[in-house]
């Protein structure tokens, strides 16, 4: 079996991490248009992230990077996955939060960027809002976020896993 992991390229490993993060793109899109679950603040916050995850993937896999180009990929996708992860954690705090101390709604983003400044655009997202602690689709009793968190890990460990094992 270790001989068959060696012998796979690096650049299939990396396509599978763009396949991998492309379907939740996909499964996100799915849950938004086909089941009318509209994405809250935070969600759209991952979304990116996942999207700039996948990007990468896509790059490192048509690139076919060598040593120091795979730990770099590695780094910056780790980031975005540590990323991913606290605003993960975040959605998923907010969720677990009593009634009483959710934040209230916030203003719908097409207002929020044509009114405000894009900082203050990002200081609401990052925040999250009252729509941020509704459940909304769940699986084996995890929802959206939990489920981010546990892909964000497992795309972070590939990432890692492609830039360490041997050649």
């Amino acid at each position: 079996m270790l001989k068959l992991w060696r012998r796979i390229p690096n650049s299939w490993l990396y396509l599978a991490g763009f396949l991998f993060a492309s379907s939740l793109m996909g499964f996100g899109l799915y849950l938004q248009y086909v089941k009318h679950q509209d994405p809250c603040p935070l969600c759209m916050v991952q979304r990116l992230i996942f999207i700039s995850i996948l990007v990468l993937y896509l790059l490192a896999a048509t690139q076919g990077p060598k040593r120091l180009g795979q730990r770099l990929y590695a780094t910056l996708i780790g980031i975005l996955c540590l990323s991913g992860i606290a605003v993960a954690s975040r959605h998923i705090w907010i969720q677990h939060l009593p009634a009483d101390q959710v934040p209230a709604c916030g203003p719908g983003l097409d207002y929020m960027l044509e009114t405000m400044p894009m900082s203050h655009v990002l200081q609401a997202l990052l925040h999250g809002s009252g729509e941020c602690a509704a459940r909304g689709w769940t699986f084996l009793t995890l929802g959206i976020p939990e489920w981010s968190l546990f892909c964000y890990v497992a795309l972070g460990l590939w990432a890692i896993t492609i830039a360490v094992r041997g050649k």
